[in-house]
């Protein structure tokens, strides 16, 4: 299958998923959904593929959702948001569903949606550069994939979340367990594919029951059903719409995405 906003490569037991918009800091986009849950398919569908990587192409991993498709496409009320919200759910979680370990490889900014694909990731390596946040309430969105408090703790997940966080450093996403080990970014590619290498050489029957009992450790706390029940949640958020959210999409269309996130920002300055 030929692609146009990802690449996907298999490197021996390694499978390597790219996301491919540098020129958009690799925002995720309805057709990137679609192309990243392909490729998933077919590593899952090949034997000879044992572990999984997901990176961005350039100097950032994602910056989340693509906020320009919901410019065009302008959703309003429940109705229409429910299959997109549905999309921006499954595609994430199926990195964490795979029966295959799956490792996030981060550079640069890994923002929203972004952040949570990487969370739903097994294993997550950051270079020295990489950079982590949640700025959905910002401009009046919701959290898609509330994965975070499952992660850091409560305490630290509504910190982050209520504020808007999006400058949460590598290092400090390692002390708060978002990442496994922080390496040099010329180091990272090599680092990711080593640890996917290294997984590979165990019985992958082995490797994939052992994963589907640590995933139980959370999902036997009713994690699933708390992730489905904060979809419900945002899709109400969504659905009835935020002053802010309209204003910072207003300022989008008039001015651009630049200057949206400007006004945006510009309001916590104080």
């Amino acid at each position: 299958m030929s692609y146009r906003t990802i690449r996907y490569e298999v490197l021996g037991p390694v499978a390597r998923l790219t996301l491919n918009r540098p020129e958009r800091a690799n925002a995720i986009s309805a057709e990137m959904l679609d192309e990243i849950s392909a490729a998933m398919d077919a590593a899952e569908a090949d034997d000879t593929v044992r572990a999984v990587v997901v990176t961005g192409e350039g100097g950032n991993f994602s910056s989340g959702f693509d906020l320009k498709d919901q410019m065009e496409r302008r959703p309003t009320g429940v109705a229409d948001w429910r299959p997109i919200l549905r999309k921006d759910f499954d595609v994430p979680m199926r990195f964490w569903r795979s029966a295959k370990p799956t490792i996030a490889s981060v550079r640069g900014a890994c923002m929203a949606g972004a952040c949570e694909l990487a969370l739903a990731c097994d294993m997550t390596i950051a270079s020295e550069t990489a950079y982590f946040g949640e700025p959905e309430l910002k401009f009046g969105a919701g959290i898609v994939v509330m994965l975070l408090p499952w992660i850091v703790g409560p305490k630290l997940a509504k910190e982050i979340i209520l504020t808007g966080e999006d400058r949460i450093s590598a290092e400090r996403a390692r002390e708060i367990g978002m990442v496994n080990r922080v390496v040099a970014d010329a180091e990272l590619d090599e680092a990711a594919l080593a640890l996917g290498r290294r997984i590979a050489v165990v019985d992958p029957m082995v490797v994939r029951e052992t994963k589907r009992a640590l995933n139980r450790q959370l999902e036997a706390r009713g994690m699933l059903d708390a992730l489905e029940a904060a979809l419900e949640i945002d899709l109400t958020i969504e659905g009835q719409g935020s002053a802010d959210k309209q204003d910072f999409m207003a300022v989008a269309r008039e001015k651009g995405m630049r200057a949206a996130i400007a006004w945006r920002d510009a309001r916590f300055e104080a």
